[in-house]
């Protein structure tokens, strides 16, 4: 008796699981279309948010949404040791997030340390966009932004931006007031500041390309200028009235604004074709510049996506010039834009690596140009700046996401 209970209970249970297996299985035929194929479609058309980007790692293929399964069991997979040096910048258990996507190219990212928020530029949507600590709300800043790119905080806490369509420099003081700092060199108009960096001697010292000058992010040269030769763009159509009679006058430069509102090239083509993203090192004796690739209405070779180093002299001039890098890792282009120092010097250069999908991202150097780790992200990163209320986190500004990851360092300047 006792044998025919237990073997009535064990058809029992093999039955039930027979007939739970069926039971799902005819759900999952019947259901497919409605649960699986929802998630794709909603993926592709839009109406379920924006797809996620390709992954950069191994299969399956790496999230980086909100709703993506968590990836960092010890240490992001998609932050890269090169250099035993660098597993004491890296922070351990500190996944890369995603934090926002919805510009067109993310330029420009700046901490501001009173206000727990990081703002930076969207160019093409001609607007600033404002990143809350406290709840990850995204808003817009300034709009329009007249196709600001770089921006930082000066030591006062005061606002900077690089405009393109304007081709100035601004500062937005305390009081809620614009101050124009650069528009011009020599009686001449700028080109299109790009990135600007403060001292702690009251100067700023920026980068002027000609990368504004196109239709896409600022607005290019009146008819017969070096970006619109033949005269067929209008650059006025859609601009405020005073905008569109601009020509490009200058070579590319680095320039260094003083308190007084002296404005001196320190830097010129010669040294940096196209100088786009600069820093300084934490003692302020060496200036860090990008030269990146030929801009509109160039006249001579553009930069090669590399970055130069050079001595800042006592008198506030710049020596010793010389490659810091080419910006070459197993034998692709890791093409610099941004770049920003931490307390020990090393350098945390954004990555254009074009179509080679796992080199785009960060990469990061010691002051003597060695390698030492990569970020690895779905998208071409523009730039990067430390922030949070430590300074060690690490803010990517790349192409139309924000993107963030904790360090094990803090960043050596505000903004």
């Amino acid at each position: 008796m006792e044998w025919v209970v237990a073997q009535e209970k064990i058809d029992f249970v093999v039955n039930s699981s027979v007939l739970r297996r069926r039971l799902l299985r005819g759900a999952g035929a019947a259901l497919g279309a409605s649960i699986v194929l929802p998630r794709w479609a909603h993926a592709q058309a839009g109406s379920g948010g924006p797809a996620a980007p390709p992954s950069t790692i191994t299969q399956p293929p790496r999230d980086f949404s909100a709703r993506g399964a968590p990836t960092t069991y010890f240490t992001d997979p998609d932050v890269l040791t090169v250099d035993p040096a660098f597993d004491g910048l890296r922070q351990p258990n500190a996944p890369i997030q995603r934090l926002w996507t919805g510009a067109l190219w993310s330029e420009g990212p700046a901490w501001n340390s009173v206000g727990r928020f990081l703002v930076w530029s969207d160019i093409p949507n001609n607007r600033q966009l404002r990143w809350s600590e406290d709840d990850g709300h995204v808003s817009v800043f300034r709009s329009p932004s007249n196709n600001s790119n770089g921006n930082s905080f000066d030591y006062q806490g005061r606002q900077l931006s690089c405009e393109h369509l304007t081709r100035r420099v601004v500062r937005y003081e305390l009081d809620g007031s614009a101050t124009v700092l650069a528009s011009s060199f020599n009686g001449k108009r700028l080109n299109s500041p790009n990135d600007i960096v403060p001292h702690p001697d009251g100067s700023y010292w920026f980068t002027d390309p000609p990368y504004g000058a196109q239709l896409y992010e600022g607005t290019v040269d009146a008819a017969g200028g070096p970006a619109n030769k033949a005269g067929r763009l209008n650059p006025k159509l859609g601009q405020p009235p005073e905008i569109g009679s601009y020509k490009r006058e200058l070579p590319t430069a680095v320039y260094r604004l003083d308190k007084s509102g002296t404005l001196t090239q320190v830097a010129g083509e010669d040294l940096v074709p196209d100088p786009n993203g600069l820093c300084f090192s934490p003692d302020f004796k060496k200036l860090y510049v990008v030269s990146t690739g030929q801009g509109p209405g160039d006249t001579i070779a553009g930069g090669k996506g590399d970055m130069y180093v050079f001595d800042v002299g006592s008198d506030n001039k710049l020596h010793n010039g010389k490659l810091f890098s080419n910006f070459m890792i197993d034998g692709v282009k890791c093409g610099p834009d941004g770049v920003r120092a931490d307390v020990d010097g090393n350098l945390w250069c954004s990555s254009n690596a074009g179509r080679s999908v796992g080199y785009s991202g960060v990469t990061v150097w010691t002051p003597q140009g060695r390698l030492l780790g990569r970020i690895r992200l779905p998208e071409v990163c523009g730039n990067v700046c430390f922030g949070g209320p430590k300074r060690n986190r690490l803010f990517m500004a790349a192409s139309q996401s924000l993107y963030a990851v904790y360090t094990a360092t803090q960043g050596a300047a505000p903004g």
